[in-house]
């Protein structure tokens, strides 16, 4: 598959142009100059033609001389060297400049210097609006390249995009596939934005969030994970701010790790950061699992506990990850005997502690988010479920509030991910929610559910089974 890199200066509307590509609000984007840092890429269909598009963060020009903060110009030295080794290993640049600007040098030395690596490199001038505007164009000719290979268009208002379009499909090779965009399409970011159910994810396909405090070292736990240098990684809080994904393959299962923003208190959050915070929401509602990263050399705090409570909200397969394990001086068992203490609602969560930094127990890690994936999409048969039920119901019988004697008729699993049981009964509502917490820790004590929220509901005889047609057919026939 063929990859598209768009590049440029900061703000100059390359993750718009992405997000209208893709048809999808995926990037961040926003005023704030810099707001894209790492590397996020997507594929796309442009009619039979399929390619990979990659949105890069912009090319810092300010020399640190210039730079108010000695911290920015550090992060922004890691992500114009990554962007520009990102476009020199693409097949196609894009190469975006602002319209209402003058050319400057640093953009024609940079374009001659990707064309020497690329042929294959075209001069995108954005934020040509109106007609006007397009007397802007002529000084971007100074570029000394063909005409043929230069669009003015304008991402907000969508026009001059065709052209561009059908320059892109002439670089592609051709692939027999469904069109996905046609290039007479007026084209809406608004529209065809995918919402993906954790039912909906295809088998074998693990989607793993990676949530955490700010620099609990999640972006170095996915470039270590993967062995892919995707993320930008510095001490500095705060360095990631939209979601960064990477696929492997593993134990013949593809695994898509998403590094998402740090997480800081409510009152703290400001800027851009509230629209990572958004997307990091978006982010876990489409995951499956999730990796709760925890800095090992630190005290474990109260926002590390408001974090590790998103998995709950989203339902979601997870490991507890121990990062930073090589600075601990304390023994692993007082630090396990801690967590278990401050993350009691996660009592089913398995520990793993890694080093980003030295790549001790990644392949341990990788290896028990198989485990946990295969529990989430566990589904027992009714028979087993029902001997489970009633084992347990035997060992403690159930409660009889206020004198009403409480029976179970029928027990079954009717969902996966996360695994949820029906147990259909004489008086539901009386079912007090202490026996339930009982029922599911015996589930979990008998049947394979490690890693995983378990869900029991008490349903009657007359109640609808909300899903799976199938176990709604057995029911109703009790």
């Amino acid at each position: 598959m063929k990859s598209i890199a768009l590049i440029g200066q900061p703000n100059v509307g390359k993750s718009s142009l992405f997000n209208l590509i893709v048809k999808q609000k995926v990037a961040i984007v926003s005023d704030i100059s810099g707001t894209t840092r790492d590397i996020r890429k997507k594929d796309i269909k442009i009619l039979d033609k399929e390619a990979q598009l990659i949105d890069t963060g912009g090319i810092a020009t300010a020399k640190k001389s210039k730079m108010s903060d000695s911290s920015n110009f550090e992060i922004f030295s890691q992500v114009s060297q990554k962007s520009i080794d990102m476009a020199k290993a693409c097949d196609i640049v894009l190469f975006i400049t602002d319209g209402k600007k003058p050319l400057e040098e640093n953009d024609r030395k940079l374009y001659f210097k990707l064309q020497k690596h690329n042929s294959n490199i075209s001069l995108v001038v954005n934020k040509i609006d109106n007609d006007k505007e397009l007397e802007n164009v002529w000084e971007f000719y100074k570029f000394g390249i063909d005409e043929q290979n230069i669009f003015a268009i304008s991402v907000a208002h969508n026009r001059g995009t065709k052209k561009l379009f059908e320059w892109l499909y002439d670089k592609l090779p051709l692939t027999m596939s469904e069109n996905f965009l046609s290039l007479d399409d007026d084209i809406s970011i608004e529209d065809d934005i995918e919402n993906i159910s954790q039912t909906q994810i295809k088998e074998n396909h693990l989607k793993v969030a990676i949530i955490g405090k700010v620099n609990v070292g999640k972006s170095s736990i996915l470039n270590c994970i993967t062995g892919v240098d995707r993320s930008i990684v510095s001490s500095i809080p705060g360095t990631t701010i939209d979601p960064v994904d990477e696929e492997i393959t593993y134990d013949d299962k593809k695994i898509t790790f998403v590094d998402t923003a740090g997480l800081r208190r409510r009152g703290k959050i400001g800027g851009i950061e509230r629209y990572a915070l958004f997307r990091t929401n978006d982010m876990l509602a489409q995951a499956n699992l999730c990796l709760v990263v925890i800095d090992a050399s630190s005290p474990i705090s109260d926002q590390d506990e408001k974090i590790a409570g998103l998995v709950d909200k989203f339902a979601l397969g997870v490991i507890i990850v121990l990062n930073k394990w090589d600075e601990k001086l304390e023994t692993y068992e007082k630090l396990v005997d801690e967590v278990r203490h401050r993350f009691k609602f996660l009592y089913y969560a398995p520990i793993v502690a890694v080093s980003a930094k030295t790549g001790r127990n990644m392949d341990k890690l990788k290896d028990t988010l198989i485990e946990i994936y295969d529990n989430f999409y566990r589904r027992y048969t009714t028979s087993m479920v029902n001997e489970t039920i009633i084992k347990a119901t035997r060992r403690h019988s159930l409660p009889s509030p206020a004198g009403n004697m409480l029976k179970i008729y029928f027990s079954t699993q009717y969902k996966v991910a996360p695994p949820t049981f029906a147990v259909v009964m004489n008086k539901p509502q009386m079912l007090h929610f202490s026996y339930k917490r009982y029922l599911i820790n015996f589930l979990r004590s008998r049947l394979q559910f490690d890693g995983c929220p378990v869900h029991i509901i008490a349903r009657g005889k007359k109640d609808n089974i909300p899903t799976d047609d199938s176990y709604k057919a057995i029911y109703e026939t009790i």
